[in-house]
Parts: C-alpha cells; structure tokens; sequence
C-alpha cells in the first residue's frame, strides 16, 4: 500500500464485524452491546487472524468516551433527579459502597494494591448508562415512577465516578511518589495535590457554569439561525470534543468529565433537543467504537483460567448489588414490585466501569487479569440483564404464592397512592379527573381551577403529585390503567376525565374503568395523530382532539381576525 491505513483498517473491520456480531446477538435476545464487545475481542491481539493497531483504537476509545459522556450530560436533568432524590441518593450511595466493598476484599485477598483494589470495587458499583436506558425503553418501563427512580439512581452513580475519575490520578501519582508514606507525618503535604486537582475542577465547573451556561446555548442559536444543518451538526460536535479537549489541557480534568459538562450547557438551550438528535449518529458511531476498542483489550483466557474469580464477579454484580438495592428500596417502604425493577435494572455493568478501569490499567493500578475479569463480568452482566427483567413478573408471581412476607411487601402502598383523607367531599363529586401533567395536562388544570372548577389529578410522577398536594389540588400518583388509581381520584363520581397524556397504549383500559365505575362521565382524549382520533370515535371511547389540530385552528382564527382588519 502506498500509505498507512491503520486507521481505515480499525474503522473497516470495526464496524462491519460490529454490525455482524451486533446483528447476531439481536436474535438471542441480547443488545447489541454484547455484539460491539465481543467484536473488539475478534479483533484484538487474544484472538488469531487480523489485529488492529490497539495505540489508535485506545484514541478512537476515547473520543467515544468523550460523546458518550456528552450524550449524558445533554439528557442529564436536575429536576429528574430532585423528583426522585429522596430514595435515588441514599439507594445509590449504599449500593456503590456495598459492591466496593465487596469488590475490595475479595481483590484484597487476591493480592492486589490497596488502591487496585479501591478501583476494581468501584468498576463493580456503577451500572451502564446505555443498557439501563435502552433496557427501560424496551420494556416500556422509562416514563414510569420505577423508571425514574432508577434513572436517578444512575444519575446519582455517574456523578460519583465523575468524581473518581477527577481524584484517581492524584492518588496514584501520591503513590507513584511513595506520597502516602512521606506524608505520614504531614497531612498537607497529603492534601496538597488533591485540592490542587479539586481546586481546578471548582474552576472548570464554575467557568462553565457563569460563562459556558451562558456563552455555549446562544453559539448555537447564532449557527442554527443560519439555517445550515451541517453547520449546527459541526458546532455541537465541536463544542462537545473542543470544550473536552481544552478542559484536559488547561485544567487537568479528564476528556469525560469535560464532554459531560459541555453537554450539560448545550442542554440548557431550547435547542438542546435537536443538538441531540443531529450529534445521535456520530455518538452512536463512535459508541461502537469504543466498545470494540474496549473489547479488543479482553483476554478470553481468564474464562477458563480464574473461572472461581469470574464467578466471584459476577455474583457481586447480579446479587450483591440486586439485593443491596432491594433491600434499600423495601427499607424506603416501597412495593417488591418497584425493588425488583430497581435492583435488577442497575444488576449490569458497563462504560463507566470501562473508563475506570482503562485508567487503573494504565496507570499500573490493577493487573491485566483484574481488566479482564471486570470486561467478562460487564459482557455477561449485559447478556443476561434483559433475561432478568424479563424474570421480574413471574419470580414476583411465584413469590406471592409461596410466601406470606412476599404479599406483604408486593402490596405496600406508595402514600402517594391514595388520596388524603383531609380531602374536602365536596372537591371530589362533579369534577374533572385529569390523566397526565404534561404540557397539555398543566395547562387544562390551570384553566379550568381559574374557572373555579374542581380538579382531581392522576400523575405517574411523585414529585409533580407532592406539588400538586402542596398547591392544595387533590393528586394522586400511579398509572391511571390501573383502576385503583382512578378509583382513589373518584371517577364514579366524576362529571368529566380528560386524558392529556401522550401514552396513548393503555387508553381503552382507563376508557373502561371510568365507564364501569360511572357509565355517565364523558371523555375528552388527546390523541397523537388523525388515526388515532378515527379509531377513538370508532371505539366510542369520547371526544378527541390533537395539537397540531388545534394549532392550525388557532392559527386559522387569527390569520381570519387579522384579514378583517386589513382595509
């Protein structure tokens, strides 16, 4: 060949043998994910046949590693978490610690390094961003209070790593130094270098947060006024891997930590949603990459070399931390139900466990055998992860017959579940339930309490209950498909329901409790399209409207209003 192609040959043979292997697992019911890894080992220098140039793909890895760590900050929401931050916080925290601890003796004994030891616990403790949310998404399970407790609880977990990844290097480099030892007697001499390095990173976040909260949103206002889609497809990308790399350069944090915050500013703007939808491709390209790249690191050998220590990992990891979790969420007297999607949902490891990891490794922090034990327990972790959620209804099932203790718990009731017993009577006979506290939903309440009419919300979302309860509008949270649910907000003696939610799956069972509770009420649904309106009126569930139809009626009404005018 007249020039190197190294580069074109990782990116050739990683995407195609990651299409093929990604493909292939689809039909054993596994994500994609596992494909992407087990493609990286096909690669890699443990296997025969064509290896690629590991120095390459490491960098590859790491602009991965840099628009993952985008993508989570452009979705990372405070108000996500604060909703749930009761249970999210305390639960991720316990259960971090419990898996490092876990992970920590048992590497302790083997031999290894105080903080080799440290490191492999933590790659242990933290669940995959990309698994949990696809995971949740399939099952249909994101939108529901189980889903956001355990998307906070992995918000609460990414926030911790973050924090590792900021401080492992200080601590190695103290011990590279013998600095442990030297400052024994001198406790500054210890913290020095750390409160440099925090110190730095103080600077970093609150120059992104008084300037680049501020600076990034309206750059890219500027670019998507000129209408130009590859313009604004350039300025987010390279706000994500500019911001990353000059964070590296000027203040020391890491690549990730650099992305994560210049997503997290990007997410600020009203624009954030299509900066996420134009940067999705590349992000999930080079996603692939840093997967293989991952992957191409793992020594196949250590399955039939240490398979006691793989079994070791892989029961911290589905039962250690499945049980730590349950066992919090049951202590936070929620339903088994909600403890087992939780537990079983974060029961997996993944790229922050990668990260860690990678950076332990080459900083001669832990062996190559603690690199590929984690590598073995994050691919068979990920494998068996739908399998488990999939287990979740009938082990549930199967408990409840067997044990009294298992009844008990599946039938806790979430406080919020129920109605306050403070509620006046009158609030609660001719009012209008209303499903759902979106956009739509928010504002039919408004309106309608501006009329003076009585109100009874349904919402999935607890924090959005608790406020509503705290404005003294009676609220209750669940599913409104459950007929308990709609049962606590009085729809028997209801005038009207109106379902604002965009869910519209489980529609037809709300329409059915509400007219066997109370076969008078009417029914006003929003629906998401005109086939879906067509197919309401065929079921004769009530009346339906879309917003796009009601826009264009606006906007008929006031182009009318305004022909009027003109002479």
């Amino acid at each position: 060949m007249p020039h190197d192609v190294s580069l074109i040959a990782i990116l050739a043979a990683g995407f195609s043998l990651a299409l093929i292997m990604g493909f292939a697992v689809t039909y054993l019911k596994m994500p994609p994910l596992v494909g992407y890894l087990l493609a990286g080992v096909l690669i890699g220098p443990a296997t025969p046949g064509f290896v690629a140039d590991i120095g390459l793909s490491m960098q590859l890895a790491e602009l991965g590693v840099m628009l993952l760590m985008f993508g989570v900050g452009l979705h990372f929401s405070i108000g996500d978490l604060m909703s749930v931050k009761k249970i999210a916080i305390p639960g991720a925290l316990f259960q971090m610690i419990v898996a490092t601890v876990l992970g920590f003796l048992v590497a302790n004994y083997w031999g290894w390094s105080l903080l080799g030891s440290i490191v492999f616990g933590l790659s242990l403790s933290v669940a995959s961003t990309v698994v949990l949310l696809r995971a949740l998404e399939d099952k249909g399970l994101l939108g529901t209070s189980n889903g956001k407790i355990a998307v906070g609880w992995l918000v609460v977990e990414d926030l911790v790593m973050v924090l590792a990844l900021v401080l492992l290097p200080v601590l190695a480099e103290l011990l590279q130094h013998d600095g442990i030892n030297a400052a024994s007697g001198n406790i500054d001499e210890l913290l020095k270098p750390i409160g440099i390095t925090l110190a730095k990173v103080t600077a970093f976040i609150v120059l992104m947060l008084v300037i680049g909260k501020r600076l990034l949103p309206k750059i890219l206002w500027l670019v998507a006024k000129n209408g130009s889609r590859e313009l604004f497809t350039l300025a987010v990308i390279a706000s994500a891997i500019g911001i990353a790399f000059l964070a590296a350069k000027i203040f020391d944090v890491s690549f990730a930590l650099g992305a994560f915050f210049a997503g997290m500013m990007l997410g600020e703007s009203k624009l954030s949603q299509r900066a996420a939808d134009e940067s999705l491709p590349l992000r999930d390209a080079f996603a692939v990459l840093f997967f293989v790249s991952v992957g191409m690191l793992f020594d196949p050998q250590i399955l039939w070399h240490e398979p006691l220590k793989l079994l070791i990992v892989i029961f911290i990891i589905l039962i250690g931390k499945t049980l730590a979790a349950m066992a919090l969420v049951l202590l936070f007297r929620y339903p088994l139900n909600t403890a087992a999607t939780v537990g079983i949902s974060l029961a997996q490891i993944g790229e922050f466990s990668f990260i860690l990891a990678g950076m332990g490794l080459a900083m001669n922090l832990i062996p190559n055998e603690a690199y590929s034990l984690i590598l073995a327990g994050a691919i068979i972790s990920i494998a068996l992860n739908s399998f488990l959620f999939d287990s979740i209804s009938p082990l549930i099932n199967w408990a409840r017959k067997r044990s009294a203790l298992a009844r008990n718990l599946d039938q806790r009731m979430d406080p919020l579940a129920l109605l306050p017993t403070s509620t006046q009577e009158s609030l609660l006979t001719g009012q209008v339930v209303i499903v759902g506290q979106g956009r739509v939903g928010k504002r039919v309440l408004e309106k309608l309490k501006a009329e003076g009419v009585s109100c009874v919300v349904a919402e999935k979302d607890r924090s959005i209950v608790e406020s509503l309860r705290k404005s003294g509008t009676p609220a209750v949270s669940g599913d409104a498909s459950d007929p308990f649910v709609l049962i606590q907000a009085h729809i028997a003696n209801a005038a009207i329901m109106v379902i604002a939610s965009q869910d519209s799956i489980d529609i037809s069972k709300m329409v059915e409790t509400a007219r066997t509770l109370n076969p008078k009420i009417s029914i006003f649904i929003r629906a998401r399209d005109s086939e879906a309106i067509e197919i309401y009126n065929k079921e004769g569930w009530g009346q339906s409207f879309t917003p796009e139809d009601e826009l264009a009626n606006r906007f008929s009404v006031e182009v009318l209003k305004e022909l009027r005018r003109i002479p």
